[in-house]
């Protein structure tokens, strides 16, 4: 990385998802030593707590078309300013999450802290899903799997609008990697968007190398740098057994780790975040020791 400071951002948010426990993710990440294995590598490591989050039990569910939506918004919102103070003061932003629908607060404030000078940014999707759904396509009316589509400027205006303007990147510089479950309603979506999205497929016949370095060439042009948003159901439920919604089929632990040491070799990662890890259904904490891993690869850990 380009700067020495790392500000680690926990975001336990769960309202976006029916199955509970990704609130728990951040403890679990930092229990797996991710701030003192930040600081072997060299970096100065600032833990800024966790940004406040409502709990389900304590709040109205509302709109079953998106459910949670004025807490989830809430949230995002602390969320995006606390992203855009850490840039602006020379920090590297790594959130912890909570399920996905926090990326709509760390794109947001990756995304403003540039715009307000004059610069663009790209973003790349480490994800078993789009996450590309409306409230009036999505089957469940769980916000996570609307985050990229907010992001992108589709979807209800309390995330959309975030600092006042839409989208926060624009499609051609947003890719998707390792994508193979999409609901039949968010299809269209996503081949009209304009986003690059790399299936499995993509990945068996090209090979992780080869989609990575384009991943990272849309994503890194015309732009200052990108936000990596990293799913844990990227990776394969046999490596990541504790994610919020695991897809058989994903990418394998080289692969995974093949793919972070490649942003890393970039130099265009402005900031980073790792979501929907519960350590309810993991197994000895492997899933956070897992996501601590590549969070290393991804700033500069190597073999050698």
């Amino acid at each position: 990385m380009n700067k020495s400071r790392i500000a680690i951002i926990g975001a336990p948010l769960d309202l976006g998802q029916g199955r509970r426990g990704v609130d728990m993710g951040p403890s679990a990440m930092r229990v797996a030593g991710l701030n003192g294995r930040l600081a072997s590598l060299g970096y100065e490591v600032e833990d800024l707590g966790n940004v406040p989050a409502e709990q389900a039990e304590a709040s109205p569910e509302g709109h079953p078309r998106a459910k949670y939506l004025p807490q989830i918004a809430a949230t995002c919102n602390r969320l995006a300013v606390l992203v855009g103070e850490t840039l602006a003061r020379g920090g590297v932003p790594l959130v912890l999450g909570g399920d996905h629908s926090v990326a709509v607060g760390s794109a947001s404030g990756v995304s403003q802290y540039f715009r307000e000078r004059n610069q663009k940014t790209g973003l790349i999707w480490l994800d078993a899903h789009a996450d590309m759904n409306t409230p009036e396509t999505s089957p469940s009316g769980n916000v996570h799997g609307m985050p990229l589509a907010c992001i992108l400027g589709v979807g209800p205006v309390e995330l959309t609008d975030l600092f006042g303007y839409r989208p926060k990147v624009e499609p051609r510089q947003a890719v998707i990697v390792g994508l193979r479950d999409v609901d039949q309603m968010e299809k269209p979506h996503v081949r009209g968007s304009g986003v690059r999205a790399f299936t499995m497929r993509d990945i068996d016949e090209r090979g992780l190398r080869s989609v990575m370095e384009e991943a990272i060439r849309l994503a890194s042009d015309g732009a200052a740098g990108f936000h990596l948003s990293l799913d844990m159901d990227f990776v394969d439920p046999q490596d990541a057994p504790g994610v919020g919604t695991p897809v058989r089929g994903g990418a394998t632990y080289r692969e995974a780790h093949l793919a972070m040491e490649m942003i890393c070799d970039s130099r265009r990662m402005l900031s980073m975040e790792v979501v929907e890890i519960n350590p309810v259904i993991d197994e000895a904490n492997r899933t956070a020791d897992l996501a601590v891993e590549l969070v290393m690869s991804g700033l500069g850990k190597r073999i050698l």
